[in-house]
Parts: C-alpha cells; sequence; structure tokens
C-alpha cells in the first residue's frame, strides 16, 4: 500500500516524534511505500488568503470557496497545495498524526485541510438532485481509500470518557472523522489515541509503540467506523435529516449518523468504534505532549 502520514507537531523529539518514527518504520517494514508531510518542517502556511489565488484579479472581492473552486478547475493552486494534492491521489491511506491541543487539531493542520481540501476535489462535487446531494459523506474523489487518526493527549482516559469532563473522545473527534475525512470519502479507522502522554516512563513507552505497531500492521484489514452513507438511502432529501427509526435505542447526536445495525462484522459484533487507549504510567517524562485543555 501507499501510505501519506500528515505530521503535525512542532518538536521532532516529542513523543509524537517518536511514534511517527515507529510507524514509518514498521510500514516499511511490512513492504508499504511511506511519505511524510512534516507541516512544521515545511514551514507550511496555515491561513487562506489572496496568496492562495494568483489568478484572483486586483481589487476584485475574495470569496474563498468560489476562489477555490476555479483555481482547481484552471490548475492555478499553489505549487504546495497541488503539491499535498498529489500526495492524497498517490495515497491509499491517509494519516494523520497530531497532538490534541484545545479539543482540537493544532492550527497548522487544520490549515492544511482548509487549504488542501480544495472545492471540486474534496467537496463541491457531484450532481444535487432529489435523490443524490452531491458527492459526500461516504462518496467523493477520495472514495475507496482509507485514514485514521494518531492522537495524543495529556489528560486521563477518563477524562475523555462518556461521563468525563472533557466529553468522549469520539464524539470530540467526529468533527475531524466524519466532517473531513469521512466527508469526501474516505472509509474512516477507529483512531490511535494515547492518554496521560506528559508521564510516560520507558515501558509505557514500548507498549503504546507496540499498539501502533500493530494498528500499521492491519491497515488494510480493521473494520472502519460504520458511519451511515449519505446518499444511500439513510437521510432525507433534501432536508438530510435522518429517516424516523433507524436510530438505535437510546441514539442521539453524533450517534446517530453511526449504522450500528448495518454495519456489523461478520462474527456478528458491532464495529469497534472508539480509541486505542493506552494509560502512560508515572515514571520520569519521556515527552511532554500535553493537550492545553488540561
Amino acid at each position: 500500500m501507499k501510505v501519506l502520514i500528515v505530521f503535525a507537531h512542532p518538536e521532532p523529539h516529542s513523543l509524537n516524534g517518536a511514534l511517527l518514527k515507529v510507524a514509518v518504520t514498521e510500514l516499511e517494514r511490512l513492504g508499504h511505500e511511506v511519505q511524510v508531510s512534516d507541516l512544521y518542517a515545511q514551514g507550511w502556511k496555515s491561513e487562506v488568503d489572496r496568496a492562495d489565488f494568483p489568478s484572483l484579479g486586483e481589487g476584485e472581492r475574495l470569496k474563498p470557496a468560489a476562489a477555490s473552486k476555479q483555481a482547481f478547475e484552471a490548475g492555478t493552486l499553489t505549487r504546495d497545495v497541488k503539491a499535498e494534492i498529489e500526495k492524497l491521489l498517490w495515497a491509499d491511506v491517509l494519516i494523520l498524526q497530531f497532538p490534541l491541543w484545545w479539543f482540537s487539531m493544532p492550527a497548522i493542520l487544520k490549515g492544511w485541510v482548509d487549504r488542501v481540501f480544495a472545492y471540486g476535489f474534496a467537496y463541491g462535487v457531484g450532481e444535487h438532485s432529489d435523490k443524490r446531494w452531491g458527492d459526500r459523506y461516504g462518496d467523493g474523489t477520495l472514495k475507496g481509500k482509507r485514514a485514521m487518526l494518531v492522537v495524543t493527549a495529556g489528560g486521563w482516559e477518563e477524562h475523555y470518557s462518556p461521563r468525563g469532563v472533557n466529553g468522549p473522545i469520539d464524539d470530540l473527534l467526529f468533527p475531524i472523522n466524519h466532517g473531513i475525512l469521512y466527508y469526501p470519502g474516505y472509509e474512516v479507522l477507529p483512531p490511535f489515541v494515547v492518554y496521560r502522554v506528559d508521564r510516560l516512563d520507558d515501558a509505557g513507552f514500548e507498549a503504546i509503540a507496540e499498539g501502533l505497531r500493530e494498528r500499521m500492521r492491519s491497515l488494510a484489514t480493521a473494520e472502519p467506523i460504520p458511519y451511515r452513507r449519505q446518499n444511500g438511502g439513510d437521510y432525507l432529501i433534501p432536508s438530510m435529516q435522518l429517516r424516523a427509526g433507524l436510530e438505535g435505542p437510546g441514539a442521539s447526536g453524533f450517534a446517530l449518523h453511526l449504522d450500528r445495525a448495518g454495519g456489523r462484522r461478520q462474527d456478528g459484533k458491532p464495529h469497534p468504534l472508539g480509541s486505542s487507549p493506552h494509560h502512560a504510567g508515572s515514571g520520569s517524562p519521556v515527552a511532554d505532549d500535553g493537550d492545553f485543555s488540561e
């Protein structure tokens, strides 16, 4: 397989940097081709502005979506954006790796999404009719490819549990998994999440590293999160409301968009939605990748 890792951490010698090396080494050992977009090392420009659209006329009002569409269709997107789009088209699997900062991804990674997921490429594709509302949420340019998150957090796993003060980790990551990755067609694998990373000893790191190696070994076979396809009949068009009666008992919020009944594995068990949790020990710190939410 061809794997693209988009890496968003400012310190190469951080825990994230060590985990990146673990993932790349294991993937290459397995014979996969790997590319890494190290956003901080590349000096990635985060903000969308007029510089992204050199063909925009002087004095012409910048309308980001319209400008993105025009630039993509005309082939005038900037060189850095074009290079990342080519990597996405090349890759069979996309991995976004980042520390959880203020309950989300670092600004540099959000800026990568804002600029690279261009109109006509990642959104705004497909027909709009009374039967189909564009190619998105299970369809789209990147359909047939897989994606997953590798995330580090300073808080305890319990803090990110259904009754935890920070909210469930699957809910916090839903806007990324569903709204950024599933939207243009990726099959989204359950995230690999590491907790309590600011107090991690060598033994704890090795356990986490082995867990990440296992996830790299199962990239092609792991069951994706069973999100509902927008155009698969579960949603009313054009209101995009879930049809009554399809939700599971007590389901609400983000859980409504999981097809738990129709998305069971061959062994009859539900898909493994959620993280691959790891508890760091209380030994000497290896790296401080703590989230700003703590």
